[in-house]
């Protein structure tokens, strides 16, 4: 199987926008109900989180996650043709409901993770699927 061509800078880009949805995200739309769900407070992620160059690590595997997602979209849409923004948004809600969201959930049942906080992890894996597809069907 060959991989097909696709547009590297798209890709970046989207994977720019994944990763600043992500912080939009957990920080401005979601940030107190997910603290919640995790059973932590704000003082806590604080003292919790790393400093220096393990943050900046974090981010790096953040965004490289997000590359892996843009790439792997990108992909997935030159078999789409014609790639519309209809059926980019299809295909994203399509590899969501096929690959994230099943594993995400199983993990979450056995996990004993409350739904919600999967519904809110979950539901940044939809949006950054679509995003990412419909921004690569509009930039081919």
């Amino acid at each position: 199987m060959s991989i097909p061509q696709v547009n590297l800078l798209a890709v970046l880009v989207a994977g720019v926008l994944i990763f600043v949805l992500g912080g939009i995200w957990y920080s401005a739309i979601f940030r107190k109900p997910w603290m919640r769900l995790m059973g932590k407070t704000e003082e806590e992620i604080k003292a919790g989180a790393p400093s220096g160059g393990a943050m900046a690590a974090l981010y790096l595997m953040a965004f490289v996650c997000a590359l892996a997602i843009a790439f792997a979209m990108a992909v997935i849409l030159n078999h789409f043709e014609p790639v519309t923004f209809g059926r980019a948004a299809a295909v994203g809600v399509l590899c969501w409901l096929g690959f994230a969201a099943p594993t995400s959930f199983a993990t979450a049942v056995f996990s004993m993770t409350p739904k919600p906080l999967w519904m809110i992890n979950s539901g940044y894996n939809l949006a950054s699927f679509v995003l990412a597809a419909v921004l690569l069907a509009a930039w081919r």
